[in-house]
């Protein structure tokens, strides 16, 4: 796609054509959902229970692979020392809201979480609503036993759900599952929504593992939601989920397991909040005077955008027809962040789901001249290094070409270290990785030697690429080779410390 060179900067409200105006007044009318909120970095959608089953239902609908996450306190916890996770939650197509703590801490950064989305209540609605539109549910994971009497219990509920198939495979580690065996089946069974039981993080890895290949519209991690259906586990009662003390019930049930997770969550997450409370909060933020100078400039294949002094949730009220004008365009998009002085939660949760939006359809969200107020906040919630920023319209147009030229992610360069890799390891590009390695591996033909590959370009590699790199060691062996991995960027190494797999392939000072 060729993009276009970016004209001059307009000052005024550029006019949209008559269909963009129609599509404006409709939006100035409709009832859109709330704007999202971020919480320690995670953009959580503002929406009700049953808004959330009407856009699974559509997502349903669209077809292409989508996969929702039910956040609560302890994934944001593990996401603070978890690049991968954190990414994960970053990528979702959408974040429900699944802890009551979570609506309180909300409502303190300025923009209330309309509701509680706990998955038990989630997977029960959207049981009734498979039931109801013939979608057919597969269930996977929990405890030996426990799909397949999940799948009984509400087969015997629900006579007209269709069941397209469960399974729960043995215990094991993320990268020691049997992968072959669980894909096989789903792709055979072709569900239309998939309930993964594996608890945090370990479902939502394999579920980004493995869903664009899969074929199911939507992938949902449930935690103990298959517990739940299965009878195994009870629930709290339900004035002990309204008042928010369901946790407590939790932990009379399993405190083994759940106390040390509990205060550990209390301890780290108590002083995050607090700091996003004391500096991305509007109550904390000397708001400059709201303006109009908003102006938006379209183009065949990208939209610009300038924003005014204010990202929060008053100024996004405020111009609410102007931003869902903004945020709804197909296309690349550059937002030109120069001149506000005050973000709140609100609006970085804006910018969070823009880009993701925008990145699941195939284009690309770019950060124009980001004020020193914009850059801040980004830092300080962890999610400055996932924007793509320019300082000038000409380097955004390089940034976009980039990002479609797909160059090769391995390089030879004919000596020590003679193999580069490049960009991201991820389940999107493994297997050119693994061709292009091995491939350059067996032309090499040397026995006895050790190979290292240098990882010092690749700036993120999640769960499939470490499993590939676990298995090119393998391959090497029993070739009578060794292959070491050196040079990890931060990002990259985190990812292997938290796989606890760095001593084992990362090549020794």
């Amino acid at each position: 796609m060729k993009i276009p060179e970016f004209p001059s900067p307009i000052s005024h409200r550029a006019t949209p054509h008559r269909r963009q105006v129609a599509d404006l007044r409709s939006a100035a009318q409709c009832s859109d959902h709330d704007w999202p909120v971020t919480i320690i970095g995670v953009p959580f959608d503002n929406v009700s229970l049953a808004e959330a089953v009407a856009r699974i239902s559509a997502m349903i609908v669209r077809r292409r692979p989508h996969y929702v996450v039910t956040a609560n306190m302890d994934f944001i916890v593990q996401a603070l020392g978890d690049v991968e996770l954190r990414r994960i939650l970053l990528e979702a197509d959408l974040v429900l809201c699944d802890g009551t703590p979570l609506v309180w801490a909300s409502r303190w950064l300025g923009n209330r979480l309309r509701e509680r989305v706990a998955g038990a209540d989630l997977v029960p609605a959207l049981i009734i609503e498979a039931a109801r539109k013939g979608h057919r549910v597969f269930l996977l994971g929990a405890g030996e036993g426990v799909a397949a009497n999940a799948a009984a219990r509400l087969l015997t509920q629900f006579p007209d759900l269709i069941i397209a198939g469960h399974y729960s495979p043995p215990y094991s580690g993320l990268l020691e599952m049997n992968n072959e065996e669980a894909v096989g089946r789903i792709r055979a069974a072709k569900p239309d929504l998939l309930l993964v039981s594996f608890g945090c993080p370990k479902q939502e890895k394999w579920i980004t593992m493995h869903y664009r290949s899969l074929g199911v519209p939507v992938v949902i991690g449930v935690g103990a939601s298959l517990d739940f259906l299965a009878d195994r586990v009870s629930r709290a009662p339900e004035w002990m989920q309204r008042s928010g003390l369901e946790w407590s019930y939790r932990l009379v049930q399993e405190p083994r397991r759940l106390f040390r997770r509990y205060a550990n969550d209390l301890v780290r997450f108590a002083p995050a909040l607090a700091s996003q409370v004391l500096n991305v909060s509007p109550r904390f933020i000397k708001s400059p005077r709201l303006s109009e100078q908003q102006a938006l400039f379209f183009a065949a294949t990208w939209v610009q955008i300038w924003a005014a002094e204010a990202l929060t949730a008053t100024s996004l009220a405020q111009d609410r027809r102007f931003w869902r004008e903004a945020a709804r365009q197909p296309r690349h998009t550059l937002l030109d962040t120069a001149r506000v002085r005050a973000i709140d939660s609100t609006g970085v949760a804006l910018l969070s789901r823009w880009r993701q939006q925008l990145h699941a359809e195939g284009f690309q969200f770019v950060l124009l001249s980001p004020s020193s107020e914009t850059t801040r906040a980004l830092r300080l919630l962890q999610l400055l290094d996932h924007f793509l920023i320019a300082g000038n319209w000409s380097e955004a147009q390089g940034l976009i070409k980039a990002t479609q030229l797909h160059p090769r992610p391995v390089l030879f360069n004919g000596s020590p270290p003679p193999l580069t890799w490049k960009g991201e390891v991820t389940a999107e590009n493994i297997d050119e990785v693994w061709d292009l390695t091995i491939g350059i591996l067996r032309a090499l033909g040397m026995k006895g030697v050790t190979f290292v590959v240098n990882l010092s370009r690749v700036s993120f590699i999640d769960s499939s690429g470490v499993a590939l790199m676990l298995r090119i060691s393998k391959w090497a062996k029993q070739h009578q080779i060794e292959v070491r991995f050196a040079y990890p960027q931060p990002a990259v190494l985190n990812v292997l410390k938290v796989t606890r797999l760095a001593d084992r392939l990362l090549q020794r000072a």
